[in-house]
């Protein structure tokens, strides 16, 4: 099955299971509306892709984990949106979970999706008791303390931040995740795979900060503009548009040479120089050059 298909597929089924009587109408509304329509779904491609290319032998329990990552990460938009935030009235090109369901549930939405992104691990990972510590360990350092998404967002409410470390912990620590549980559902070292995660987090947020100041909504499905108006940290502010895209040059071929060894090099870096070419196109780059 095509991995778009796979990863749909998945995540109808975790969300068809809890909407059950006992689980308020609106809370499982909210954290409907949080999941689909479907993004890019980044993540969860790049952990099917790391998982095939280990020699994957478990497809649910891969699926699984593709699944809770994309969990997490819409978690951490529900959250990012919040008015105490950034205060984003659109997301994915409709209303926000907060404009749309009001801002209490978009908390517990939040909440909620952390919290079944670890129930479906757990779940799958019983097959393999053995791969699920390290699976677990993997998620919950892309979440929380020191350098997880939950830390990213923190970083926001410091004075002093390096960009750096906010990126790796905002956007990078989930891509880190994403590269680490397709290994590990594979029975591989999920350590070996983290900087290809990492490289490609830093990344995917240099091209996001571009996009802010470049794109349009059409484009994006968001307001642009909003890190400049919110003084957030940015690699347009800090390099200049043009530096940020030598920036995002160097940050791809960094991941690049980080593939390990394995039978699916050359899938993982056609799926890499796609996603390049997809967060920016040839002709923003043309614009913003």
């Amino acid at each position: 099955m095509e991995a778009g298909k796979r990863i749909e597929q998945c995540l109808g089924t975790i969300l068809a299971q809890q909407a059950t009587p006992e689980c308020p109408p609106g809370l499982i509304a909210a954290v409907r509306h949080s999941v689909f329509p479907a993004g890019a779904r980044v993540r969860p491609r790049l952990c099917l892709a790391v998982a095939k290319a280990c020699g994957e032998d478990d497809p649910a329990a891969t699926d699984a984990a593709a699944a809770a990552v994309e969990l997490l990460h819409c978690a951490s938009l529900v959250h990012d949106d919040l008015p105490c935030f950034d205060d984003a009235p659109t997301r994915r090109g409709q209303p926000s979970v907060h404009a749309a369901f009001g801002q209490c549930l978009a908390v517990l939405a939040g909440d909620a999706l952390i919290v079944l992104a670890f129930q479906t691990l757990a779940t799958a990972g019983a097959r393999h008791p053995a791969r699920l510590p390290a699976l677990l360990t993997a998620m919950g350092r892309a979440v929380g303390m020191p350098g997880g998404i939950v830390a990213g967002q923190a970083w926001e409410c410091e004075k002093n931040v390096v960009l750096s470390d906010y990126q790796r912990a905002k956007t990078g620590a989930l891509f880190a995740a994403a590269t680490a549980a397709g290994a590990a559902t594979a029975g591989h070292d999920p350590l070996v795979w983290r900087a290809l995660g990492e490289w490609l987090g830093e990344a995917y947020q240099v091209a996001d900060d571009i996009r802010d100041v470049a794109g349009r909504f059409e484009e994006i499905g968001k307001p642009t503009g909003r890190d400049a108006a919110l003084g957030r940290p940015s690699a347009v502010h800090e390099f200049g548009v043009a530096g940020a895209l030598h920036r995002l040059r160097h940050l791809i071929r960094s991941a690049l040479d980080a593939i390990p060894p394995c039978a699916g090099t050359d899938d993982l870096c056609r799926l890499i120089h796609a996603e390049a070419r997809r967060l920016v196109p040839a002709e923003l780059a043309r614009r913003v050059a």
